[in-house]
């Protein structure tokens, strides 16, 4: 199989952290979800366990919840780190987009919930939490490739995991199911987005041992 890598860099360098840009009024068909949702299935997970689960929430009430307990969940945090990021360019405009979302996260057409069957035990060690969370973000992140392919935009957010509980009352969810993020998602306004500014590879990578 040989890639057109012009269209697979374009992919990988321009699924942006949609908040603004959403379209909060249009609907999401529900097999466009599952489509990228089967996308997603093809990741891989720690010992091959396919623990996936996703509760996708249309429900415009459920929606209104959850994005309440998010608003409340990030208030102090938002609000703090707009003032610290007010004037700084793109980190400004960063925390501003994050305080619409924080505002708007209940009017998204679709809420995602990625979750992961199980659970920590009280000190799990490190090893466990990371197989754990290893098992499910890669396919989070194929399943917003996938939308973004499909001119859908989302952005993974966690904030809403400091009131989990509550969260989980309104889902419904059984005990041994584990939240990992929320994704608002809805199709964009444009389509016309950009790799974000990065350092170059070389101030991140050390070779063979941290070396200053």
């Amino acid at each position: 199989m040989q890639f057109d890598l012009a269209t697979t860099d374009a992919l990988l360098s321009t699924t942006r952290a949609v908040r603004k840009r959403l379209d909060l009024d249009k609907p999401v068909p529900r097999e466009v979800i599952l489509e990228c949702i089967a996308l997603s299935q093809q990741a891989p997970t720690g010992s091959n366990s396919q623990g996936w689960r996703w509760i996708i929430v249309e429900d415009a009430a459920k929606r209104a919840a959850l994005g309440e307990i998010y608003k409340q969940a990030g208030a102090a945090y938002l609000a703090a780190g707009a003032e610290m990021t007010k004037g700084q360019g793109q980190q400004g405009r960063v925390m501003s987009s994050a305080l619409w979302l924080a505002e708007n996260m209940g009017r998204a057409p679709v809420l995602a919930i990625p979750c992961i069957e199980g659970s920590f035990p009280e000190g799990a060690p490190l090893a466990m939490l990371a197989s754990q969370y290893a098992s499910i973000y890669p396919a989070v992140w194929s399943f917003q490739l996938a939308l973004r392919s499909r001119g859908l935009g989302s952005t993974l957010t966690t904030l809403h995991l400091l009131r989990e509980k509550e969260a989980a009352e309104v889902l419904g969810l059984p005990e041994n199911i584990l939240q990992v993020a929320m994704l608002p998602v809805a199709y964009t306004v444009g389509t016309d987005f950009k790799r974000a500014e990065r350092p170059g590879p070389e101030t991140i990578v050390h070779w063979d041992g941290w070396q200053a």
